[in-house]
């Protein structure tokens, strides 16, 4: 018996893992994968940039350092 429970994304991976996907499916859930914690990265660096009230200056400084 699990001492811990799975979470939501744990109980949706372990119901893919039961379907057989040939290469090209495969590489499309790798894909669209990559893209969601892609986009997510980008949302929350979005949002600490607005908090801070960073401006290009801001990265043009960083990127010279």
């Amino acid at each position: 018996m699990l001492q811990t429970p799975l979470s939501n994304l744990q109980m949706e991976i372990l119901e893919l893992y039961s379907t057989n996907l040939d290469e090209d499916e495969l590489k499309e859930l790798k894909i669209i994968l990559a893209k969601f914690c892609a986009d997510k990265a980008v949302r929350e660096a979005d949002r600490l940039w607005d908090e801070r009230n960073l401006s290009d200056r801001d990265m043009e400084r960083w990127l010279n350092e």
